[in-house]
Formats: structure tokens, C-alpha cells, sequence
């Protein structure tokens, strides 16, 4: 580790869950993606970062499309043998029963290595804790997150592992810091007292502004879990509120807290200003992972002003072959094609271009417009797997022009932010946090057509690396801002893109290296880890 690095305040990065790579079934979606991107960050960077999480026995889901159209899910026993056993385990009381946690750890990140807790051990009676990532609500919900942040703080312990800073991603780990409580207050100091002392190490990133992805308990079912420590439901109170809101404990039990884009920072702060004693909110905008993520082709060919034609083409073919080989449809080489993936969720309206069939129904009867859909519904959300069911619909509608591919994942990811022309995104602003997806995009030349929402208002130059439509409107009549953003996306696509594709191949060409110049280093995630550790982690 270099000098400089040996300064720095060394971190414990505690998550819910880490996508690190698609055969290592420990995420569901973007808040795991941005975990892997940082740790391997942290490795390419040698900053001083350890992850904490859960080993997964049955990992997410595995969401199929059944002969009716409608998703189904599926799991499966995963078992990795690149992991390493450390030998430890810690115990955690969960509904006044013990919960052996043994300490799993992947070293591939060398300085940033990620220990992963694991409850799936025979003598458990509650060896079901650690199975299914986001499979259930409520007690479960709580038993996971009491190992994650209980199991994870103890773990560090045992392995002597020093830390300065407790960094939470995202509310789930918050009972970390109920147990660097419990520490304090065992030495004897009052609450007040080790709230002052514990608030100290702790930082926090918030994510999603959708009121129902910021989790609450009741206390009373905090209090029967054990997930208290010892803390008395008025004290539970005065951190979370009640019901007890993990998101606002996280808040109030952080030095410094921050949103991850900078129109997320505005309605972070929108969101929570009513919270008391709460810490700042400042905006780190997300950072993704480029060897992961970005074809180095294509970033060569953007700095040497040639041949970024030439190898986009080779990566759309590589998409046109994989989703032949998938879906057994083949796709047009010579014709636009638009990618979507996002987790299917109302607010992120997947089906929008669909929402006018007098406009669109030509351009894709004539292949004018190609469409490729991915995405995943959580297990019990029956609104969102309504949605996917909506869009494998369509694919029957226009077999020849739209597809979706099932069962999201990295792989997927990968290949349509590389072999994609367009990259939509039209969420309802303001609720997307970030959108690290349209960034790999962005990266590998792939040029953006989205609302003014999450990063893109960062970087958008309409018309020069990209496209925006809609103006940054908002309302909170979702009737109103939806027919304002679908007349907007049909005039951006049909008197913008659409020309530019089929008649103005330099000026594309031109937008395409302006897209992966002015992305490259800004949405990269050594920018992001910098400013972690220039406004999180260094004490003002």
C-alpha cells in the first residue's frame, strides 16, 4: 500500500448485497452493482476498504417467463469454491435464540477483501436466515439485517480488523451501529453519551426516493427480535421514529450522510428535511467500474478519433447473435436498436414508447425501430411482474422487432450497454437516485435518450453526447408529467434520433465519442471513491 494510502482512514463498507460478477449470485440489483464497482475500485485504487455482506445460499431470483407470459420465479443452492473459510464464526441472539454465523471471505480484491456471513450451518434451527437475498419481509427481513450489521461489526472484531469508518449502504445495516452502541454503552456510558461517540464513525449512503424502498419496523417487533440490544423503545424512538424507519436511524447515527447523484442530494434533502438531529446530506454522484463495464476498444478508439464505428458494429452484432441464441430472434443490423433494463418498478415506466400505437406501431412493423427489454420484478411485487408480463406481451405483438430477455443479470447488462444504439431511461422525475446503468452506456458509445432525471443532468449536452426529453418537468400528477414525457420522447425520437441514425451517420459518430469524452472520467469510480474519502470519510 503506498504512503498516502496508509493515511487514510480505513473502511468497513457494509452491504446488503454485492454484484461482483453474474455466476456469484449475491445481488439483485443496481445498489449490489455499485457495491462490486466499489470494492474492485478499491482494489484498482489500493484504498484501505473492507466489504462486509451475507453469503446467499439461493442468491435473488432466478425470474423465467412461463408459456402464458407471465414471470415465475425459481432458486436454486449455490455453492462457491473460491471462497475462502476463515475459520471464525460470531454469534448473534435472534428471537432469544442463538445464530451461529460462520465468516466466509473472497480475496480476489486483495486490499479491499469482502467477508461474507453465513447462518446456513447445521446446528441453526434458523439456518434459513441467510438463504434467499430480499425473499422476505418483516421477521426475516430483520433476522437478515441483524446478521449483516450484529454478525458483521463481531466479525471485524474477531478477525482484528481496525476501522475508522462504518460506511451503511443504503438503511439495511443499521443495527451495526446498534452494536457499536451496545459497545459503548458496556464501558459505561449513558445513551445519549455513546449516540455522541458511535455517530462519530458512522457514515451513510442513501438511495432510492420512493417512500416504500426506505424500510420501517414496528418497534415493538424490533424490541421481540432483539435487534435492540438493550435499547428501550423510547431511545428506539428518538433514533427511528415510529414505526421505527431505518433510513431516518441511519440518518440521525451518521456523522455525514450523502445521496448519490446531485439531483438526488436536492430531493434527499427535500425528502428528510423535517428529520431532526439528522447528519448532512451532501451528493456523490455514483461511479461505475470501467474494466467491468466499458469496452476498451471502444474508449481507444474515442481518444484516437477512429474506427468507433467500425467496433460498436462488432458489439451490436455480438447483442444480435446473443439474443438470437436466447430468444431465437434475429434482429437487423443496419436498424436502430434501442436498449432498456431496469428493475420493473411503476415509476421507472418501462412500457411508455408503447403508450401511443399510432406512433409507434409503424416504426416497428417496418424494424424502423428495434427494442430489446430486460428487467426483473421482486419476487412478491405482483405490480412489477405485471409490468414485465406487459412487455413480454408486446414481444409477441412485434416478434420480429421486440425482445425481452429473462433472468437480468450482469451478463445481460454488459451486453446491452455495449451493442445497443440508444440508451432510454424515462423515469418519472425525481425518482430515480442514479441510474449507473446509462453511465456503462454512455461509456461505450452508446448515447443516452432520457428524462433529466438521476445522473443524466450531470452530463447531458443535447444533441452533442446524447439526447434529454421532457425538460426536467415535474408534477405530482402522474397523468400530467406522463403526457408531457411521452410527447416529448415521440419528438426527440422522431425528429432527432431517428434522422441523425438513418442520415447523419458522422454527426452520430461525432456523439458517440462525445458521449464515452465527457462520461469516462467523470462517472468513473475513482472520482467517486475520491470524494468519499474527501467529503464522507475524512472528519471535517
Amino acid at each position: 500500500m503506498s504512503k498516502n494510502k496508509q493515511s487514510q482512514p480505513r473502511v468497513a463498507y457494509f452491504c446488503m448485497e454485492y454484484g461482483l460478477h453474474t455466476d456469484f449470485k449475491a445481488y439483485a440489483g443496481g445498489l449490489g452493482i455499485l457495491a462490486g464497482d466499489y470494492l474492485k475500485g478499491a482494489k484498482d485504487h489500493d484504498y484501505p476498504i473492507v466489504g462486509v455482506g451475507i453469503l446467499w445460499k439461493q442468491g435473488y431470483t432466478d425470474q423465467l417467463i412461463g408459456e402464458d407470459g407471465q414471470p415465475y420465479d425459481t432458486y436454486h443452492n449455490y455453492r462457491y469454491d473460491f471462497l475462502e473459510d476463515t475459520g471464525i464464526t460470531v454469534d448473534v441472539e435472534i428471537r432469544r435464540r442463538n445464530v451461529r454465523c460462520k465468516v466466509w471471505k473472497l480475496d480476489a480484491f486483495g486490499n479491499a477483501p469482502l467477508y461474507l456471513l453465513d447462518t446456513d450451518l447445521p446446528e441453526n434451527e434458523d439456518a434459513w436466515i441467510t438463504g434467499q437475498l430480499y425473499g422476505w419481509f418483516g421477521e426475516e427481513r430483520i433476522a437478515q439485517e441483524m446478521v449483516l450489521g450484529i454478525g458483521g461489526v463481531r466479525a471485524l472484531r474477531k478477525l482484528g480488523i481496525e476501522v475508522d469508518v462504518y460506511h451503511f449502504n443504503e438503511g439495511h445495516a443499521l443495527f451495526a451501529g446498534f452494536e457499536l452502541l451496545r459497545e459503548a454503552r458496556k464501558k459505561g456510558k449513558s445513551f445519549k453519551k455513546a449516540v455522541k461517540k458511535v455517530r462519530q464513525k458512522i457514515v451513510f449512503t442513501t438511495h432510492t426516493p420512493v417512500i416504500q424502498g426506505n424500510e420501517s419496523h414496528p418497534i415493538d417487533r424490533l424490541m421481540y427480535m432483539g435487534a435492540n440490544l438493550g435499547l428501550k423503545p423510547t431511545q428506539l424512538k428518538k433514533l427511528g421514529g415510529s414505526p421505527f424507519n431505518m433510513t431516518v436511524g441511519a440518518l440521525r447515527l451518521s456523522r455525514a450522510s450523502n445521496a448519490v447523484a446531485q439531483l438526488h442530494g436536492e430531493t434527499a434533502n427535500k425528502m428528510w428535511a423535517h428529520i431532526d438531529k439528522k447528519s448532512d446530506i451532501v451528493a456523490i454522484t455514483n461511479g461505475i467500474h470501467l474494466p467491468t463495464w466499458v469496452d476498451p476498444l471502444m474508449l481507444e478508439a474515442a481518444e484516437q478519433g477512429e474506427g468507433l464505428w467500425e467496433f460498436h458494429q462488432q458489439n451490436k452484432r455480438r447483442l444480435i447473435d446473443f439474443v438470437k441464441t436466447r430468444n431465437g430472434v434475429e434482429l437487423q443490423e443496419d436498424k436502430l436498436l434501442i436498449g432498456f433494463s431496469r428493475r420493473a418498478v411503476a415509476y421507472k415506466r418501462s412500457d411508455l414508447i408503447f403508450s401511443e400505437p399510432d406512433i409507434i406501431d409503424p416504426l416497428l412493423r417496418d424494424n424502423r425501430v428495434q427494442i430489446i427489454f430486460s428487467g426483473r420484478a421482486h419476487p412478491l411485487d405482483d405490480g412489477g411482474k405485471d409490468i414485465v408480463a406487459r412487455l413480454v406481451e408486446m414481444t409477441r405483438q412485434y416478434p420480429n422487432s421486440v425482445v425481452f430477455l429473462e433472468n437480468y443479470d450482469m451478463t445481460i447488462g454488459a451486453m446491452l450497454t455495449r451493442g445497443s444504439d440508444i440508451w432510454l431511461n424515462n423515469p418519472r422525475r425525481p425518482k430515480e437516485a442514479s441510474g449507473t446503468s446509462g453511465m456503462k452506456a454512455a461509456m461505450n458509445g452508446v448515447l443516452n435518450l432520457s428524462t433529466l432525471d438521476g445522473w443524466w443532468p450531470e452530463a447531458c449536452e443535447h444533441g452533442v453526447n446524447g439526447w434529454q426529453f421532457g425538460d426536467g418537468f415535474e408534477s405530482e400528477n402522474e397523468t400530467e408529467l406522463d403526457d408531457h414525457d411521452r410527447a416529448a420522447l415521440y419528438r426527440v425520437l422522431l425528429e432527432e434520433v431517428m434522422p441523425t441514425y438513418y442520415h447523419q451517420r458522422e454527426k452520430w459518430i461525432e456523439m458517440m465519442s462525445a458521449s464515452i469524452q465527457s462520461t469516462r472520467d467523470a462517472f468513473g469510480v475513482k472520482r467517486m471513491l475520491d470524494e468519499y474519502y474527501q467529503l464522507l470519510y475524512a472528519k471535517g
